[in-house]
């Protein structure tokens, strides 16, 4: 009987072998790929932080730049003043010259915001969080944003929770979140139909509040061509853009406000129908 006991043991003991094994291996597998993680986390850090100073540095000769150029179109509308009538070859030569500041001067301007939006999209946020009513900020930001809406034949709307709407939000922040999706909205209904592409027909922007309890929902809905399912799985990658002259960070710089509070974003559409985007705010702070 004992030697039976003994028998049972040893091959309960060979059976369990491989598995502490196996587990064994896992185990080291497991903390292998998470070092890995952690090293490839540390990396981009780093580099997080010297595209940032590299961005910074670029920006501050570029503002002389800038300056410099300004001041050569003074110098040359000036010279054209002297420039005798009928000498139409000095005269064709500063109207080029002035073309050519023209053109520098916007691509430089345009560099420069291109800069700005990756310095706002990149950097480091430092949330200043408050109670705020979601509702008062929206109407704010309908005032504010109804003289363009208006000037584009765009009739802005809103649709405000009956509760109070209480959200753990950075009041400036998440205002700038929101004001990048109505100007997006805004411009994605005049194109459509500047250009007669299929789209809602109302030219209507509504913005939604609505109080669920533990979040306060926000829905910008547009009545604009929509976004086809292949380009929507991209909006919120950085550098895409539809828009000609866009620098593609808006929708990511919104994304990322949005879930520094601890909130989501999601993206509805309808080819020729519209858009609506949801923002889910924390009622408290994460």
């Amino acid at each position: 009987m004992f030697m039976y006991l003994i028998f049972g043991i040893a091959i309960g003991i060979l059976l369990t072998i491989p598995m502490v094994v196996y587990a064994s291996k896992r185990t080291a597998t497991r903390v292998r790929q998470l070092e890995n993680r952690a090293q490839s986390a540390e990396r981009l850090a780093e580099l997080g932080t010297m595209t940032g100073g590299l961005a910074h540095e670029i920006k501050n000769p570029l503002s002389t730049v800038g300056l410099n150029l300004q001041l050569l179109q003074e110098d040359v509308d000036e010279l054209s003043k002297h420039v005798q009538p009928d000498d139409v070859e000095a005269a064709e030569q500063v109207d080029r010259l002035k073309r050519r500041l023209t053109s520098l001067s916007r691509e430089t301007l345009r560099l420069k915001e291109i800069l700005e939006d990756f310095l706002r999209f990149a950097g480091r946020m430092k949330l200043d969080i408050n109670q705020e009513n979601i509702n008062e900020l929206v109407a704010e930001l309908t005032d504010f944003f109804r003289p363009q809406a208006s000037m584009d034949q765009v009739q802005l709307r809103t649709q405000l929770d009956a509760t109070p709407s209480l959200a753990a939000v950075d009041q400036g922040l998440f205002k700038q979140a929101v004001l990048n999706l109505l100007i997006n909205a805004n411009q994605a209904m005049s194109q459509a139909r500047a250009k007669g592409k299929p789209h809602g027909g109302a030219n209507e922007l509504l913005l939604r509040t609505k109080n669920d309890g533990d979040h306060i929902q926000v829905t910008i809905t547009d009545t604009g061509p929509g976004i086809a399912p292949d380009t929507l799985k991209e909006i919120f990658k950085p550098y895409f853009s539809t828009t000609r002259g866009g620098t593609g960070l808006g929708l990511p710089t919104t994304r990322r406000i949005i879930e520094e509070h601890g909130g989501s974003i999601t993206c509805h559409s309808d080819v020729g129908r519209g858009t609506s985007f949801v923002l889910r705010m924390p009622t408290k702070a994460k």
